[in-house]
């Protein structure tokens, strides 16, 4: 019993003690300048955003002040919380250190001997977002970069252009890039130690989609949507069709003008499903639309639609 009762107290002060910490590491001066940094840039380009960004990140007492009081706190107590989401992997171990609507700085090690130990990848992933990154501890690696172009109002990936090999950079300790995740995507090789970064990834005018390229001779994979937005977008569509809200043709009209092009069409096939009279204008609108896909998908539907309006069933 006894042992049981010296365990929750430990616990319960743990717990205590990380609300503190959390409440006094956000209100520490070098994250409230990054904050302040990042609420002057709502709204700004992602290159404005990056330039400000890269003050934070080449000044070496901005990121160790940041982190000293959550090394000290663990080092006397290995049962604090710190007010950090981490992930985990097992090459990477990676840390939300400041989330903001205008950028999300993260801290990551990479382990160099998995990376040695595992084959060489395969494919290559242009992400989708400018970021800065931070190479703290550069392990001696060498980063190689791949082109693939900037995704268009027009892109289809049945007639993307492949990926090509763009050199490699030696990385050093305290170097601070910017790498531009629209057009590049990149790789780690040869660590010879742990790799320790610190990265910007920049919200603003960034890709739809994350795609991914084959090293080998550089076709396209496969291409995913670049955050969670577009599935809620299409759930939420999906739910008001199902609930039967003809009352909803403003949201849905709306959703059907996101940037992303799979994310329209799949509103408007709700859309229709759910009320085709309210739709009809808006499906007319895209045998125009940008993307040669939703063109095409619009021209083929047109004709159904008028069918079924001149004779519903």
């Amino acid at each position: 019993m006894s042992d049981t009762v010296t365990s929750d107290a430990i616990l319960w002060a743990a717990q205590a003690d990380s609300a503190e910490l959390a409440r006094d590491w956000r209100a520490s001066p070098p994250h409230r300048r990054a904050m302040n940094l990042l609420d002057g840039l709502r709204g700004m380009s992602a290159g404005t955003v990056a330039d400000a960004v890269t003050s934070l990140l080449i000044d070496p007492d901005w990121v160790q002040q940041l982190m000293a009081p959550l090394v000290t706190a663990l080092a006397q107590n290995p049962w604090i919380d710190p007010p950090l989401r981490f992930s985990r992997d097992a090459l990477r171990t990676g840390a939300i250190l400041i989330d903001h609507p205008a950028a999300t700085i993260t801290a990551a090690i990479l382990s160099a001997a998995v990376l040695r130990a595992q084959p060489r990848p395969s494919t290559v992933v242009v992400p989708g977002r400018l970021t800065v990154v931070r190479y703290h501890r550069s392990g001696g690696a060498t980063l190689l970069l791949w082109h693939a172009g900037r995704e268009h109002a027009d892109f289809s990936a049945a007639t993307a252009s492949p990926a090509q090999p763009a050199g490699a950079v030696r990385l050093s300790d305290g170097l601070v890039r910017r790498i531009d995740g629209r057009t590049h995507g990149q790789l780690i090789e040869d660590a010879q130690a742990d790799v320790v970064t610190l990265t910007a990834n920049i919200r603003a005018d960034s890709a739809t989609l994350m795609r991914e390229y084959a090293i080998d001779d550089g076709r396209l994979v496969r291409v995913a949507a670049i955050d969670d937005s577009a599935s809620r977008t299409q759930m939420l569509a999906a739910y008001l069709r199902e609930a039967g809200r003809t009352d909803a043709a403003a949201a849905f009209a709306r959703a059907s003008h996101d940037p992303a092009p799979f994310v329209r069409w799949a509103v408007m096939r709700e859309w229709l499903a759910l009320d085709a009279a309210s739709a009809l204008p808006r499906l007319r609108e895209m045998l125009d639309d940008p993307n040669s896909e939703v063109r095409a998908a619009a021209g083929r539907t047109m004709p159904l639609v008028a069918a079924q309006m001149l004779c519903p069933a």
